[in-house]
């Protein structure tokens, strides 16, 4: 029998309004709306107003603020898949002549290049982007605040650089390639750099009595890769899925999970907290999950993506006011209700089509010294490589198609792992950046660094 989870059952979906009800009326926001998607689909629409008899659906346009980054971010890796740039370039040899150009593609994309958190003022979010035509008007007199590489520093002049670099390698505006590359392919209709009805508009909620005042809405100019774009909670579903699944006319999935991997120092109270930056996505822990995606604000709007990728569960929660709900909390109690409530159904256990012989003999018990490792065969191609039991270091790791493999993640990460074969073409150990491998606990015979004692194990006598 198959289960359709197509549908969320009748309390899971009053549980999500409840707490979309909640929000908007205690942080006092003039409208909020919000999706669920699960297992790449929407699932769930939400919305609340103050507006009688009218409520925002899933077309109607809010300012996303920064989730634009991750936009950024994915027209980066792009340039960067096809060879036109190393994220170890230093920003000097693509985009000269900036000042900064010592901070790399990969800092940059990590707000590690040591940049200042905004431009010089006035505030770029209030003031229109004619006031800062240059990059030099975005990086001020005195752009950097630290070495670059050494700590993590959010800087919005960072994500202006990485959009002129774009521009530069592409030869057309950053707008123009974001629509070509990413939104017309993903059918993001509904995402655009300019407002286009219907739209919500921007509201300042006064802090001690419930008026509200308009903000300004302006074309943020040179800034405009760090935060200018408008989207619906249905194009961000479509994004959330696009960033769990892939899509590869747009972006490969190991690169997706390249742009979920932590990748900025971050100073100790972020790794307590569980907060830890990305290649223009964030990663948060609530309530022991860990969620990705990445908060968005700027005045008259709040917006947050945040994505479960263990449950395959995303949200989207989209305000029309300046400061009020925290979108954060709700995003992520949206995706805690889904997974708790209807806990993800795996897909039916299958066996490989096919399997090497050569990669099969490979698979199970090591020892690292006395250290039990097993390796194992996975589904998607990959081999991992990890403890039997307790905690340790372990990886998966991707073929080379030459008999090794490169290691993706934790300790092993960019390691070589390979199988070193005697002259009869047996296996005599494995090979991972030099640490020995064995199939017993140092072998006899085996090339175990420093030798193995001749009188072999004993006890005390």
């Amino acid at each position: 029998m198959t289960t359709s989870q197509g549908e969320l059952l009748p309390g899971t979906r009053r549980a999500l309004l409840h707490r979309i009800a909640v929000a908007q009326a205690e942080g006092r926001a003039p409208s909020l709306v919000a999706a669920v998607v699960r297992d790449g689909k929407p699932v769930w629409t939400g919305a609340r107003t103050s507006v009688e008899g009218h409520a925002p659906d899933e077309n109607v346009q809010y300012r996303i603020g920064s989730i634009t980054k991750t936009f950024t971010a994915v027209l980066v890796l792009r340039l960067r898949d096809e060879g036109a740039l190393d994220l170890d370039d230093p920003l000097e040899k693509h985009l000269p002549g900036t000042g900064v150009g010592e901070a790399t593609v990969a800092e940059l994309l990590a707000h590690a290049g040591g940049l200042a958190a905004e431009t010089p003022g006035p505030w770029w979010e209030r003031s229109p982007g004619s006031l800062r035509p240059e990059l030099a008007d975005v990086l001020g007199e005195r752009p950097l605040l630290s070495a670059p590489g050494r700590r993590f520093h959010y800087s919005n002049p960072g994500y202006a650089l990485l959009g002129a670099l774009i521009e530069k390698l592409r030869g057309a505006s950053w707008e123009e390639v974001l629509r070509r590359e990413v939104l017309e392919p993903l059918l993001l209709h509904r995402t655009s750099v300019r407002p286009q009805a219907p739209h919500a508009g921007g509201w300042a909620v006064h802090p001690w009595a419930d008026v509200m005042l308009p903000e300004p809405t302006e074309d943020l100019g040179r800034m405009a890769p760090a935060g200018q774009l408008w989207s619906t909670t249905g194009d961000l579903a479509r994004f959330a899925a696009f960033l769990v699944n892939s899509d590869e006319r747009v972006l490969s999935a190991e690169s997706l999970r390249e742009m979920r991997t932590p990748a900025a120092p971050h100073d100790a109270a972020d790794v307590a907290s569980g907060y830890a930056y990305c290649l223009g996505m964030e990663i948060r822990r609530r309530n022991g999950r860990s969620l990705v995606g990445h908060t968005g604000s700027l005045p008259g709007f709040l917006a947050c993506l945040m994505i479960g990728v263990e449950e395959d569960v995303a949200a989207v929660v989209l305000a029309n006011c300046t400061s009020g709900p925290l979108l954060f909390s709700v995003a992520a109690d949206l995706v805690r209700i889904v997974a708790e409530a209807e806990p993800r159904i795996p897909s039916p256990w299958k066996p490989l089509s096919d399997v090497d012989p050569s990669v099969l003999e490979l698979t199970g018990q090591w020892y690292w010294g006395t250290h039990a490792f097993a390796l194992r065969l996975t589904a998607d191609g990959l081999v991992s490589l990890g403890p039997l039991s307790g905690s340790g270091r372990r990886s998966r790791f991707r073929p080379n198609g030459d008999g090794t493999w490169t290691g993706l993640e934790g300790y092993y990460a960019g390691e070589l792992l390979k199988a070193v074969r005697r002259p009869d073409g047996s296996v005599s150990h494995l090979d991972l950046g030099s640490f020995v491998f064995t199939r017993q606990p140092y072998e006899e015979g085996a090339p175990v660094p420093g030798g193995v004692d001749p009188e072999g194990w004993r006890g005390i006598g």
